[in-house]
């Protein structure tokens, strides 16, 4: 669940520095410099994450693929600025460059998102865009309350949806597809 504290509503911009200045345990994503505070998942979000997580890896290492996957908490610093720092909840990267002791720095090449009753408007909306325009290739939107799979290709401009239960084809991968239902 991703909340704006009403007390912390004086100050207009947030950095980087502000999320690693949280109290330890305390963990908030910043989107053009305004904190979002996440609550702990669920049960069953932690289940969808550690099997597409174990899936994906399992896929790379079987094919000696030099993308690596990354399950939350796993710090992505979007943009070259120091107000946008999410936590997706899987995230692929393929660009060994990006990545340092502290993170991505820049899009990974395929996020998942697992949505929570707190979480719809982010996923949904404010990831959606700053995924599309920080170069993400890949965007799904895993919604267990709908049971439902939203795949939004950025490369080709396309978005598909698909049911638990149907094969869903990874873009990034021409040999790659989940059923979401196994989970």
């Amino acid at each position: 669940m991703n909340v704006v504290r009403k007390e912390e509503t004086y100050k207009e911009t947030y950095t980087i520095e502000d999320i690693y200045a949280l109290p330890d345990g305390e963990r908030a994503e910043l989107i053009d410099g305004k904190i979002y505070y996440m609550a702990p998942p669920n049960t069953r979000h932690q289940r969808i994450v550690s099997k597409l997580n174990q899936k994906i890896a399992n896929h790379i290492d079987s094919h000696g693929g030099d993308c690596e996957v990354f399950p939350s908490p796993f710090a992505v610093f979007l943009n070259k600025d120091d107000i946008n720092y999410v936590e997706p909840d899987i995230s692929v990267i393929c660009d060994p460059s990006k990545l340092d002791d502290k993170g991505c720095h820049g899009a990974p090449d395929w996020v998942i998102e697992i949505v929570s009753p707190g979480s719809k408007q982010m996923d949904y909306y404010k990831k959606l865009f700053k995924y599309r325009t920080a170069g993400v290739r890949e965007y799904w939107i895993v919604d267990s309350e709908k049971n439902r799979i939203t795949v939004y290709n950025f490369v080709h401009d396309t978005i598909e949806e698909y049911a638990f239960g149907d094969i869903v084809p990874v873009g990034i991968y021409g040999d790659f597809s989940i059923k979401v239902s196994d989970m």
